[in-house]
């Protein structure tokens, strides 16, 4: 064999170690990455997690158009977490919570599974579910603050992560003031679920979220008011010690 012959050689096996030595290092990167997500939604490889939606009270008991697009999402994050989505309506729900990852959207008003979460595990949020115009209309109430909606211009929306044992499933919780909200919260998890993972681990927390201006922009523009999972598993006080009209 000559030099030439078996500096071709060298290079090929060379090559072919290096591809193989980058191969395995991004597969492992991959399968740690995919762990990670795994662990925080609380879906193993084929476990099986519940979508419970609510009904628009407007339209027979139809799923709003804003609505089906959350549960698009969120069927598009437990797919990658190779798990299995079943979707339920919100009054065929009966059954405890921890045994399986469940994804609830939808305000108390139209999603009775919602209210119930809200009255067991977050007993510092009230919301007004009063079908009768006026200003305090589907406004939140979160420990000691209130935040009323200004339709298009101004709305707010929980986005919760919720244990009730360390060795349970989570509970995720898209409570918006509308049907456009609950796609703002759902959205905003999608995008920033590793951020929330590095930050929170697998604990419980409660995001208050305010989406901008949604007739221009859709559920697109959300802004983070703060972490308010102290104020919202808190028992609820007296009454509301400030008033935040929603601004553009």
């Amino acid at each position: 064999m000559t030099d030439d012959v078996r500096n071709i050689v060298l290079g090929v096996i060379a090559a072919g170690i290096s591809a193989c030595l980058g191969w395995l290092a991004r597969s492992y990167l991959w399968r740690r990455k995919l762990r990670r997500k795994q662990a925080f939604f609380g879906l193993p490889g084929n476990s099986e997690c519940l979508l419970v939606v609510n009904r628009d009270p407007g339209t027979d008991g139809a799923v709003h158009r804003q609505d089906v697009f959350a549960l698009l999402e969120l069927s598009a994050l437990v797919k990658d977490c190779s798990a299995n989505p079943r979707i339920l309506s919100h009054d065929t729900a009966q059954q405890g919570f921890g045994e399986h990852t469940e994804f609830c959207v939808g305000g108390p008003g139209s999603n009775r599974r919602m209210a119930a979460h809200l009255s067991t595990l977050l007993p510092g949020v009230k919301i007004d579910t009063s079908p009768e115009p006026g200003p305090d209309r589907a406004a939140f109430q979160v420990g000691t603050e209130r935040y009323r909606l200004e339709p298009g211009v101004s709305e707010h929306a929980l986005l919760a992560r919720l244990t009730g044992n360390q060795e349970g499933r989570p509970v995720f919780l898209f409570c918006g003031q509308r049907a456009i909200t609950n796609q703002a919260a759902s959205r905003y998890l999608a995008r920033h679920h590793e951020k929330l993972a590095r930050k929170h681990r697998n604990n419980s927390f409660v995001l208050l979220l305010k989406v901008v201006n949604s007739q221009s922009y859709g559920p697109d523009v959300v802004e983070v008011i703060g972490d308010v999972t102290r104020a919202a598993q808190a028992p609820l006080p007296a009454a509301p010690r400030t008033s935040h009209r929603a601004t553009g």
